[in-house]
């Protein structure tokens, strides 16, 4: 029987620089031939991916913050059940661009929700072995991607909200010192992939 792989997940203000990391992470373990599986949340599946597209839809203004937070807890659990915990439990390094704490953040601080609110919607979550978390403020994260996506509900909530998600993440690392890690992302990328590879190492991931 194969060893259960390793779950990493990425996060951070929208701009952060996850998909640059990402990119770099993945070059660096087909160097190095390691086993690994790239995906996102919400998404990574089909149905997972339909489920986003409502979500992220500029269009659907009348969207509740309930259903909002509903929505992202489906499409994790589709996502989940189809494609990490199959990939975990064949032994493969499993990095996904957001997770779980995405929720804590952007529902359970920003709208409002509340961290017990949104566990309890999660419940069937597993934890992650490690999150990286790219800590650079949301006003920065904007000017690195020169402005927000017009097309994206997300990230049209405004600025005051985004910066109401930044304190949700510090107060996950405030919460969970050992698994979330913060990375200071206002270095070059390459500084900050090379952070993410030691980390690795250091937890004998890679």
């Amino acid at each position: 029987m194969s060893t259960r792989g390793k779950f990493i997940t990425l996060e951070g203000c929208d701009g952060c620089g996850k998909s640059t990391q990402l990119a770099l992470l993945s070059a660096y373990l087909k160097k190095r031939g390691i086993a690994h599986l790239f995906t996102r949340e919400p998404g990574g599946s089909k149905i997972a991916e339909e489920i986003r597209a409502m979500i992220l839809n500029k269009d659907n203004k009348e969207m509740t913050d309930s259903c909002e937070a509903l929505l992202y807890a489906a499409a994790r659990v589709q996502h989940l059940e189809e494609k990490v915990l199959p990939a975990l439990n064949a032994g493969t390094l499993v990095i996904c661009d957001r997770y779980i704490d995405s929720s804590y953040a952007y529902q359970g601080e920003a709208r409002g929700l509340g961290y017990e609110a949104v566990k309890e919607i999660n419940r069937y979550a597993i934890s992650p072995d490690l999150t990286i978390f790219l800590d650079i403020a949301p006003e920065d994260a904007f000017a690195r991607k020169r402005g927000i996506d017009e097309n994206d509900r997300m990230e049209l909530q405004g600025l005051a909200f985004h910066r109401k998600v930044y304190e949700g993440y510090r107060h996950i690392a405030e919460r969970e010192p050992e698994r979330f890690v913060p990375v200071d992302s206002y270095c070059s990328a390459e500084e900050v992939h090379k952070t993410i590879v030691s980390l690795l190492q250091q937890r004998g991931i890679v």
